[in-house]
């Protein structure tokens, strides 16, 4: 039978891991709650970027207008924006995106494509430059807020685009978790460079509520109405000409996208960090009625083992 002492002891530092992982959980939904803050404050600059978009779509073909972002050229390189956390402990997240990445970049090679990457977080650039003879790696990022900025994007979306525009990349590709519920985020693939003119004006923001639902805490999204801003007089007069417009404009675009990606995934990174820490949690309370249960058997055994010997003593 197993030392009381040591089993004494295990149950405590049990007990002190679940106070420690469940005030994880709590720190993890508040982060929710505040990235669910930052996508409301960002919404009326997006809608309004849309409808200005949406305006000039109608008065000129986006197809002809003569921008760097929206011209599609011949694809030699490419680069892969792989988007993880700078911290552990929230589940299969961040070893998703890296298989994606390698995934993805095997497919480019395997294509006769010249890929390389940019990466964001802590956890895929330590992956990546233990195998930097496999991986050309272009630029990384590092200690972004918990809840990603406007000034994140920026930071991101000038080393991403000053590469496009002096045709280092022919195009860039974006690999980050979209964000599905509480137990489900899927790793994704999307095109960042060059711009899409199909879906220049749709905003489809979410909106990321954190709730109860009986008793616990649970994350549920919410499609966002398409725009909130009305639109813009008809009659309205540019100074400028429409190619000049577009050249200030799908700059912000670009970011907002990217801004949008980054919010994505720190969405998802939090949900997941909850899921596990609550799973951890939970496990660390069967584990402690166990070893609870294991603790009174050796301790009723010492009992009896002690009775034994006093009646065998009385008795010679």
């Amino acid at each position: 039978m197993a030392n009381l002492k040591d089993i004494r002891d295990r149950i405590v530092s049990v007990k002190n891991t679940r106070k420690i992982t469940e005030a994880m959980r709590l720190v993890a939904a508040a982060k929710v709650r505040r990235a669910q803050e930052q996508v409301l404050r960002s919404r009326p600059f997006a809608d309004r970027l849309a409808r200005v978009l949406e305006n000039i779509q109608s008065r000129m073909r986006f197809e002809i207008a003569d921008s760097p972002l929206l011209q599609d050229r011949e694809v030699e390189k490419i680069t892969l924006l792989a988007i993880t956390g700078d911290r552990g402990l929230c589940g299969g997240y961040n070893s998703n995106i890296i298989k994606r990445t390698e995934q993805r970049y095997a497919e480019l090679k395997g294509q006769g494509f010249r890929p390389d990457l940019v990466l964001i977080g802590r956890k895929a650039i330590g992956y990546f430059q233990n195998r930097s003879s496999q991986y050309n790696i272009r630029a990384t990022f590092t200690d972004l807020e918990q809840v990603p900025t406007s000034d994140d994007a920026q930071t991101i979306t000038s080393e991403v685009l000053a590469e496009f525009l002096s045709q280092s990349t022919d195009r860039v590709e974006m690999i980050f978790t979209k964000f599905i519920n509480l137990v489900s985020c899927n790793p994704v693939v999307q095109t960042l460079l060059p711009l899409d003119p199909q879906g220049i004006a749709q905003a489809d923001d979410e909106i990321f509520r954190l709730t109860t639902k009986d008793s616990r805490l649970t994350i549920e999204k919410d499609a966002g109405p398409a725009n909130e801003q009305p639109p813009l007089p008809s009659d309205i007069v540019f100074e400028q000409s429409p190619d000049q417009l577009l050249d200030a404009l799908l700059p912000l675009y670009l970011q907002n996208q990217l801004l949008r990606a980054l919010q994505e995934s720190a969405a998802s990174e939090l949900a997941s960090r909850m899921t596990a820490m609550n799973n951890a949690s939970d496990n660390a309370k069967e584990l402690a009625k166990t070893l609870t249960l294991d603790y009174n058997k050796a301790r009723q055994a010492a009992i009896t083992q002690e009775i034994l010997e006093v009646v065998g003593g009385s008795c010679s």
